[in-house]
């Protein structure tokens, strides 16, 4: 049997442009606060929107507040060129000190790694992307696409929703949204609770989903058939949708929920010792100390000053790890992630989890230089400074047996940040979740974005692991199957050869995995989710209330 392929519908598509240019390529969607014409793409006959606008841009007094509409904007917009990107935090090893800068310690060394010099984006980012299929059907399943980064660095044009519009067979809308990043999306302390608003960043995306219930319809998109998908930090947020306003947001915003490789790092009380140490860091390297309103202060400096902070305190994280990052603030997200999963009270029917099997060997992940020198001991408190050493001592004793101390370190890094956050989220889940594995070698954090994204930015900068055609079509087709109908079983493409994908339960524990074997012939095959592995999970999840997630 021949397998699809995108080629094929892009054919199937332009076959249908003869009767559908003049009613698509002038199309103009009025928003009420403006007018934009969306372009035909001539490769593949879909409409793009770009760079819409979703809310005001969050500059000096908005800096750190609630995301505000747009202001009315005359005339009729041409949606063809891409956002600006928000303020990038950017380095080559997200954080990049040998040394967390929060450990009690009177140490105050910082080993530093080269940085390489950064382009400024603007300030003035929130934007989203649109893709709609070409005949212009109505009332079609949509996905909202979160962009990961460490909640530091990232943007929409990295990702192309006509990648998703295909691999859906031309069955749903597509969009990619941006986000306040950095310090600029994440800033907390007291100060920022008192004078502003904390999480805005999630606030950001909240507010896209919003706009997303009110004007997809316009595009052709059912708001009631909303699935939001992330990766890395971008499937951390979703997490943090799941679960905000004690998982009973109102009205609904999503019905289904997609994550991959879920970045859960410490999320720390708003006010806690770690973000006011971040917080006192910020004023002090903006002159901001001084000033008898700090956080007024920090709105009207410059935003390069604003940035150049951003980039010099993310740099001085410990390696693999961002400090800009969601805190539990009291409102939108009342409680720790892991404690409000374990309460299994969620914001969607369904959720899609999927894992790569190796997540944080990716050197810029855990310093592959530490090799011959790491200490389990050492390295635990680095990535969760709050910890007893009675529970340091526990998890050393636990990764013990899984080798040289550079693989525990590898092990200990995705599991707990990555791996068992994913299990988290489908036990709360109850018997409405998926779970797959990416296991083709090496199955390295960010492996999976080439398959879904082939003709982005990112998908083009990658080498795929596995080009065979089979497996990316079966890999692929899996999400927006899920997006589609909220079961990957459920398939638009009658020359899918993936199994029965069965849903992942405490009593079943199937997982779907994708490998090759060693003569690059395509394997999926369900298995059971490693019992040694969930054991961990549970150290980590009983640590919960001091290592901050």
């Amino acid at each position: 049997m021949q397998l699809f392929s995108a080629l094929s519908y892009t054919n199937l598509l332009l076959a249908l442009v003869a009767t559908t240019t003049a009613n698509w390529s002038s199309r103009v969607v009025d928003l009420g606060y403006a007018q934009y014409q969306g372009t035909m793409n001539n490769e593949t006959g879909n409409i793009e929107f770009l760079g819409i606008r979703y809310a005001a841009a969050p500059t000096s007094s908005l800096r750190w507040r609630e995301p505000q509409s747009p202001e009315t904007t005359p005339g009729v917009q041409l949606a063809n060129t891409p956002p600006s990107i928000c303020m990038q935090a950017v380095s080559e090893n997200f954080g990049e000190s040998t040394i967390s800068p929060f450990l009690r310690t009177k140490n105050e060394t910082v080993h530093r790694r080269s940085t390489r010099e950064i382009l400024p984006p603007s300030e003035d980012c929130l934007f989203l992307n649109i893709v709609t299929p070409a005949y212009g059907k109505a009332g079609l399943p949509v996905v909202v696409w979160i962009h990961g980064g460490g909640y530091a660095w990232g943007d929409a044009s990295h990702y192309t929703p006509e990648d998703l519009v295909a691999e859906a067979g031309g069955n749903v809308v597509a969009v990619v949204i941006q986000y306040r990043l950095g310090v600029f999306g994440f800033l907390a302390g007291q100060k920022v609770h008192d004078g502003g608003a904390l999480n805005v960043g999630l606030l950001d995306q909240q507010f896209a989903f919003q706009w997303v219930q009110k004007h997809i319809g316009k595009f052709g998109g059912d708001p009631s058939k909303v699935t939001i998908w992330g990766q890395s930090c971008g499937a951390g947020s979703i997490i943090q949708h799941l679960i905000a306003n004690d998982g009973n947001t109102q009205p609904r915003l999503f019905r289904g929920a997609m994550t991959v490789s879920t970045y859960l790092p410490p999320q720390y009380a708003y006010n806690s010792r770690i973000p006011e140490q971040a917080f006192t860091w910020t004023v002090e390297q903006t002159g901001c100390s001084s000033a008898p309103d700090q956080l007024e202060c920090l709105r009207q400096i410059d935003v390069e000053l604003l940035n150049k902070a951003n980039v010099n305190i993310t740099n001085k994280g410990f390696y693999g790890l961002f400090t800009f990052v969601p805190v539990v603030d009291g409102s939108f997200i009342t409680d720790r992630p892991t404690e409000l999963l374990r309460r299994g009270k969620l914001n969607a029917d369904a959720v899609f989890g999927v894992l790569d099997h190796f997540e944080s060997a990716r050197p810029n992940l855990v310093d592959p230089t530490s090799a011959d020198t790491v200490k389990i001991s050492e390295y635990i408190p680095n990535l969760f400074p709050e910890l007893t050493e009675t529970q340091v001592n526990e998890g050393v004793a636990l990764y013990a047996p899984l080798g040289a101390p550079i693989d525990q370190t590898i092990a200990i890094n995705g599991e707990s940040i990555f791996i068992c956050p994913t299990y988290f989220l489908l036990r709360a889940l109850k018997n409405k979740a998926f779970k797959g594995d990416l296991a083709v070698p090496p199955a390295y954090h960010l492996d999976d974005v080439v398959y879904y994204f082939p003709n982005s930015l990112m998908g083009r900068n990658s080498s795929t692991p596995f080009n065979n055609t089979e497996f990316r079509n079966n890999f692929a087709q899996s999400f927006l199957n899920f997006a589609i109908s909220l079961d990957p079983n459920v398939k638009w493409d009658p020359s899918n050869t993936l199994p029965h994908w069965p849903r992942w339960s405490e009593q079943g524990r199937a997982e779907m995995i994708f490998n090759r074997t060693e003569t690059y012939e395509p394997v999926f095959q369900v298995v059971s989710t490693d019992e040694n592995l969930l054991r961990r999970c549970d150290y980590w999840e009983r640590i919960g209330p001091s290592s901050g997630q």
